[in-house]
This record gives C-alpha cells, structure tokens and sequence, in this order.
C-alpha cells in the first residue's frame, strides 16, 4: 500500500479532519471538512444546550442529517421533527431555530462555506 501526498488546490492542502480533532465553531459545532465552496460541521448537543436556540437568518444555504437523537426544527412558521434517518434543508436568508429534545447528533453542510461564523 502506498501513501499519497496531498492534492493542493487553492492553497488547502487538509483533504481530510477527524471530528475528534476538529476545532469548535462559534455556535458550539465542530467544524469538519471545508472546500472552496461548501463546508460540513457536526452537531453534539444536550437537551438545554442554548434552551431554544434564538430565531437567525443566514447568508448561506444549510442541509442537514439526524444520526442520534431528536430536535424541533421551527422555519417559516412550521415546526419539524428532526430524528435520526431525517434529512433537512434551510434555504439562504430564512429564519429558523433549533430546540434539542434529546442527545443530539447531526451533520450538515453550508453553501456557500460557513466556518463557525454564525
């Protein structure tokens, strides 16, 4: 087996972070993989962790999916269910919060990257 250098493009030379090495972002999630374009982050949050998070609109799109747990995604006036298997959108610009039910774990991408600046 042989190892491979890195592939750089556009000065990124990290292909790959481990989420028990990745730095916290603002909002509390690890942040994982980002490219040019698009980042992921991971959620590990209690019940109470921020109560209801408090309602924001963001300048990136986000979707997302439950791999533990329960939380109640409220966007445009509907409250959703998210549980493990459920996959979500928040488009760009709309306001949403999160309440967390239960342990929960989920993993959502931003576009464009969002990297824990809110």
């Amino acid at each position: 087996m042989t190892t491979q250098e890195p592939i750089t493009t556009n000065s990124a030379t990290n292909l790959t972070v481990s989420a028990d090495n990745a730095k916290a972002g603002s909002m509390g999630q690890k942040l994982l993989i980002s490219g040019n374009a698009i980042a992921m982050r991971l959620w590990d949050e209690q019940p109470g962790d921020g109560e209801q998070k408090q309602a924001a609109a963001r300048n990136y799109e986000t979707v997302g999916y439950v791999l533990s747990g329960r939380a109640e995604l409220s966007l445009e006036g509907n409250t959703i269910l998210l549980e493990p298997g459920i996959s979500w959108t928040v488009p760009e610009g709309t306001e949403h919060s999160y309440k967390i039910l239960e342990h929960f774990q989920a993993v959502e991408a931003t576009h464009p990257s969002a990297r824990g600046d809110g």
